[in-house]
């Protein structure tokens, strides 16, 4: 069976019983990096073999990984914070697990996501979650462009050295009002702060950005 295992976003208390077990109990853990997971299996004790499963090997990876399910092995997946498969190489796993019919479970937990919106103040009751914006500008701009058109609450990650570009971008194309950036969530220097694009930009400007964010905005902050 696959085992899919939400893993703690950063406070490594935020993990379940249920997780705990499971993590005990397969004969093989397949992790994104298996540096960072290393460090949570050892906080709680669990000496479980681990092999690397990520972006770059991933299609070669999980051939060998369906081998060794039909061959009758547990094996657990996770990713470096929260649950796998959202924006994340392990969807190409599971999905090929289940073209394979292969048993899976999923054991819920953290999710970065979830956690920013219920802290945001948006609404909660309908969102789009768009992953990782495009790199190259243009693309950025039409991704946002496009995001702008529908309903809901507007969701994304974004690392720290594109935070700033990103907001500027917010700024120029759209009429958003209010974005909300949510880092480094259950972490020491957790921090959730709002504004219009223009002063988040110029606050990170001053204070450089740390850590991976959560950007938020809603139908309801767009003039």
């Amino acid at each position: 069976m696959l085992h899919i295992v939400s893993t703690p976003i950063g406070n490594l208390k935020d993990i379940t019983l249920r997780a705990l077990e499971t993590l005990k109990a397969v004969d093989l853990i397949a992790a994104e990096d298996t540096r960072h997971t290393r460090r949570l299996l050892q906080h709680y004790g669990i000496e479980i073999p681990l092999t690397s499963y990520f972006e770059h090997n991933k299609l070669k990876k999980a051939d060998t990984l369906i081998g060794m399910l039909k061959q009758g092995k547990n094996i657990a997946l996770v990713t470096d914070a929260g649950t796998p498969g959202i924006s994340d190489p392990g969807y190409h796993l599971i999905r090929l697990a289940k073209q394979n019919g292969i048993a899976m479970t999923v054991v819920p937990g953290a999710c970065a996501l979830i956690a920013a919106l219920t802290a945001s103040g948006l609404p909660p009751d309908r969102f789009t979650f768009l992953g990782f914006l495009p790199v190259k500008q243009k693309a950025r701009q039409d991704k946002l462009r496009e995001a702008c058109a529908g309903q809901g609450t507007v969701i994304f990650y974004e690392s720290p050295h594109r935070l700033v570009k990103t907001l500027k971008d917010i700024r120029d194309v759209t009429q958003v009002r209010e974005v909300v950036c949510a880092r480094e969530l259950t972490k020491k220097f957790e921090e959730i702060k709002s504004g219009t694009p223009g002063e988040l930009a110029e606050y990170f400007l001053k204070h450089k950005p740390r850590g991976e964010f959560v950007l938020l905005f809603s139908s309801n902050s767009i003039l």
